[in-house]
């Protein structure tokens, strides 16, 4: 069942993102708080999460959830803007990371693509995230290729440019070098970033 957990203290958002994902075949269920999420997050099989809640913050509930190794894609949709929230965002283990005012359009695309990307992986590709599953696959893609900074963000994020900074992509790699086992990804200054085959010495 593809159910959806709600973290939103808006109760008029809250309801209205309700209607929109059953609409679109979800099933959903809502928490206004922290303490409400970590109660029903166990059910869900992806979670929209605001960063500021009335208890704590998306990002500690996150961090949190993390920690207990669960590995339910995370896709926060808040007004937190600013780079280091976005970075702060994808560190403590986000999928993605909406800014409000946003298209609901765009919104139940973004959702469906995280949900499509993390239930189509293979087992053996399971304690990664979807965002850096799909630069592994990219990078696999172009195996034995230096490709740029530029073209790895043009192909994992959307093309109004959100996500777009070298900080973001920078925690990703690293966050994926500490993963890999089959492989390591080689950096060139000036040039970019290769995946290669690990060999045996």
């Amino acid at each position: 069942m593809k159910n959806i957990l709600i973290v939103e203290d808006d109760t008029k958002l809250n309801s209205s993102l309700v209607m929109s994902l059953s609409a679109e075949g979800y099933e959903t269920d809502s928490a206004f708080t922290v303490e409400q999420a970590l109660e029903k997050y166990t059910a869900a099989k992806l979670i929209l999460l605001d960063v500021i809640l009335p208890d704590g913050t998306g990002i500690d509930f996150c961090r949190k959830i993390r920690s207990v190794s669960s590995r339910t894609p995370v896709i926060f949709l808040t007004s937190c803007d600013e780079e280091k929230d976005i970075i702060s965002g994808f560190s403590c283990g986000g999928d993605d990371y909406i800014t409000k005012p946003f298209r609901l359009r765009e919104l139940i695309m973004r959702v469906n693509a995280v949900y499509r990307r993390c239930y189509s992986e293979p087992e053996e590709d399971s304690n990664l995230t979807s965002l850096e599953k799909s630069l592994l696959d990219y990078l696999m893609l172009n195996k034995e290729q230096f490709v740029t900074r530029d073209q790895i963000l043009a192909h994992l994020w959307d093309s109004k440019g959100n996500f777009v900074n070298d900080n973001t992509l920078s925690v990703t790699v690293s966050r994926l070098r500490e993963k890999l086992t089959n492989g390591k990804i080689v950096t060139r200054r000036g040039m970019g970033y290769k995946w290669t085959q690990q060999t045996n010495s």
